[in-house]
């Protein structure tokens, strides 16, 4: 049975009030650790650590910062098999998964902004014969970063990273679901040489720790990955305090498949970004528009494949399709696919839970599942279900096309394709979401802004635009 500990002050420290969580593999449905169950008390340990290490850090020179940053991310490659086992068990991922693009991914967000900060640079303004104005940005002193459960570490250092770089000392929540990459990270900061006091990680659910986190005033900004709904009671909580807010919330991303598509590249892309870490990943493609001269090929084509992904144990090497993280979430999927039925819909694969021989017997799968028959404006079409599930709908023009992937409260992403070069840029143009591939998806580039419209957030992170969020401006003016 493992047991975690909260990351305070340098060191692993039991909560004050010594209540733990159980930790459960969602492969097998069986509790395998404890993590701590963190309150206010465990939060004002962190938040004075904080206060004694902030004078320290903020002088540090950006060299010296940003040489502590690389080497946590030589840290986190040294420890790569570690890490993806550790985030394999945790989440339910195919261990190659987390091997190919999580933990690589966690050690490239470090190195980035380890960089980043060294060549940010701030304006001046001159003002002709009367003067000249400079601009200062200064670190925002302590910050709450809290990450979700679908990528633990890559999501968590691509908050914890910037924040560091900038000078901040973080206070960082991961997800009570997925803890255990987290609890790992302080070990490696630590062997890093990352000063005790400037990284704080506690554990514990969001109504209790990560309310605490919100509501401190000591802590002056909170980046969040997560739901909408939480993201709107950060919001309510966090605004009357005049905190900076950065919130990456939910998707219900569109991909449009014209029918002058490059197709077998395209099948393999719209595939992946239907089903990926078993489409729990907030950027996933669930929505899957079809020219409709190409509809049935690629429909029969598209299913053929989604059911031939290996599920299975996520620690197997050829698993393809993993387990979902928990009881409670293979449930809410679920739900989706009976709602689909009643909706109209025609199951064309998958919907029905698995339960693989052997130790993952009573494990949370479900595999690849694709439906048909649906109204765009149903609400299997319009909520985020986060699992998955496909839904394929023809289409007839470039206009009916984009009112279907408009007409969602959500605008985080989209993915379209098409070898039609004036189409790709007309529709990118068009299309409500913050981020659009053409000819691709999730190709990511850490120095471009991250973030969605509408209901999908607040704000941009990635490259500088992070390392913005993370400080405040100062204008000086000086007269001739």
């Amino acid at each position: 049975m493992q047991t975690l500990a909260n990351f305070i002050q340098g060191r692993y420290q039991e909560p004050v009030g010594g209540a733990y969580l159980d930790n459960v593999e969602p492969a097998t449905g069986q509790v395998y650790g404890r993590i701590p169950d963190s309150d206010a008390r465990d939060l004002e340990l962190a938040v004075a650590a904080a206060e004694a290490a902030l004078p320290a850090w903020k002088a540090m020179s950006i060299e010296a910062r940003a040489k502590i940053l690389y080497t946590i991310a030589e840290g986190i490659e040294l420890r790569l098999d570690e890490l993806a086992f550790a985030e394999s068990v945790d989440n339910g991922k195919p261990v190659s998964l987390a091997r190919s693009l999580d933990i690589p991914r966690a050690a490239s967000n470090f190195r980035f902004f380890a960089q980043a900060i060294t060549q940010y640079a701030s304006e001046a303004h001159s003002m002709g014969e009367d003067g000249v104005n400079y601009t200062l940005r200064d670190p925002i002193g302590i910050v709450g970063c809290i990450s979700p459960w679908n990528l633990p570490l890559y999501l968590f250092t691509w908050k914890i990273a910037p924040a560091l770089a900038a000078g901040n000392c973080v206070i960082a929540k991961p997800s009570e679901v997925t803890p255990a990459t987290a609890a790992l990270l302080g070990e490696i900061c630590t062997d890093a040489g990352l000063p005790a006091g400037v990284l704080a990680i506690v554990h514990g659910v969001g109504g209790r720790i990560g309310r605490a986190l919100v509501e401190h005033p000591k802590v002056k900004a909170i980046s969040f990955t997560g739901g909408t709904a939480t993201g709107a009671e950060i919001a309510r909580v966090a605004a009357p305090a005049f905190k900076k807010l950065s919130l990456e919330l939910g998707g219900k991303n569109p991909t449009l498949v014209f029918a002058d598509c490059a197709y077998e590249k395209t099948l393999d892309g719209v595939l992946r970004a239907a089903f990926a870490n078993q489409g729990q990943i907030c950027l996933c493609g669930s929505r899957i528009f079809v020219e409709r001269p190409l509809y049935e090929r690629f429909k029969a084509d598209f299913v053929a494949r989604a059911a031939a992904r290996r599920l299975g144990d996520p620690l197997e090497t050829a698993t393809e399709h993993g387990a979902l993280v928990s009881e409670a979430h293979l449930a809410k999927v679920l739900s989706y696919v009976e709602l689909a039925k009643a909706e109209g819909g025609r199951v064309l694969t998958g919907g029905e839970r698995v339960r693989p021989e052997g130790r993952c017997a009573e494990g949370y799968f479900l595999p690849p599942t694709v439906i048909e028959g649906l109204p765009f404006d149903c609400r299997v079409n319009q909520e985020e279900i986060f699992g998955p599930v496909a839904t394929l709908m023809p289409f007839d023009s470039e206009e009916e096309v984009l009112g279907m992937a408009n007409s969602v409260r959500y605008g985080l992403a989209a993915s379209v394709w098409t070898e039609n070069l004036s189409r790709a840029h007309r529709v990118a143009k068009r299309l409500e979401a913050g981020v659009v591939w053409l000819n691709c998806w999730l190709l990511r580039d850490l120095r471009t802004p991250f973030g969605g419209v509408k209901d999908s957030g607040v704000g941009r992170e990635g490259g500088f635009e992070a390392l913005r969020f993370f400080t405040e401006a100062k204008n000086v003016c000086i007269k001739y």
